[in-house]
């Protein structure tokens, strides 16, 4: 892991950008004298590590001791797209205008995107948990299609924290039986690209025996910032 560039907050967090190999990330830490735990920070495919909305959760999260990671997965922010995802995005965006169904397409595209980012994440974990001044546990949130896949192949995932929204692949809703981590789930009940039905029944399906469910009103892009101050409590309580 090579530290590219760092930058001193004024909520006194420390933003660093980071290389792995191909992989781009941004860390950010608390100043603490002692080792923090470690939440990675996933957003949906296609999104870059710079979006503001992660930025703000992770700062938020950071602010409150915990020490915060993303990376751009490949095809996103400024790692290259293959004439494949291409061609999927564009048909993607074909069928939703036409208002043709999507889950095929989105099944053919999202599953091999799990497949490709659980190793990078997972690659990204073992760099991170050997820094100075990060100790564990670990937490994960955002992304659930691939954070299922991480809390089930991945031990050191204690708790885990998921946005309903985004489509889940199948095999990854069968792994949802497997996850058995304290797990909260936020979910928007007007979210307009996402069956409510769907987000319920996969949530009625995790192995887990904490599970807590957060819906609030609004579209896919409208969850409380509140919802990110609960987040943090938490994760407090099960990273500390």
């Amino acid at each position: 892991m090579h530290f590219i560039s760092e930058q001193r907050l004024d909520d006194g967090v420390l933003a660093r950008e980071f290389t792995l190999g191909e992989i781009p990330g941004t860390l950010w830490t608390p100043e603490s004298d002692v080792p923090v735990p470690l939440i990675l920070m996933a957003h949906n495919n296609g999104l870059p590590k710079r979006e503001p909305r992660l930025v703000a959760r992770a700062r938020h999260s950071a602010a409150h001791g915990h020490a915060v990671a993303t990376i751009d997965a490949a095809g996103c922010g400024d790692r290259p797209r293959s004439a494949a995802d291409e061609q999927a995005r564009a048909d993607i965006r074909r069928a939703m205008q036409a208002g043709e169904p999507v889950d095929e397409i989105f099944e053919s595209f999202i599953g091999p995107l799990v497949e490709k980012a659980a190793p990078e994440w997972r690659t990204t974990l073992d760099a991170l948990l050997s820094l100075p001044g990060i100790g564990g546990p670990v937490g994960y949130s955002g992304w659930m299609a691939l954070g299922i896949r991480l809390a089930v192949a991945d031990p050191r995932i204690a708790a885990a924290g998921f946005f309903a929204g985004g489509y889940v692949p199948r095999a990854q809703r069968e792994e949802a039986r497997q996850v058995t981590v304290p797990l909260l789930l936020l979910l928007q009940w007007d979210d307009e690209g996402n069956p409510r039905q769907r987000a319920l029944d996969l949530f009625d399906a995790f192995g887990t025996e904490e599970k807590t469910l957060h819906a609030n009103t609004g579209g896919h892009t409208g969850t409380p910032w509140f919802e990110v101050e609960d987040g943090d409590r938490f994760f407090g309580r099960h990273l500390k």
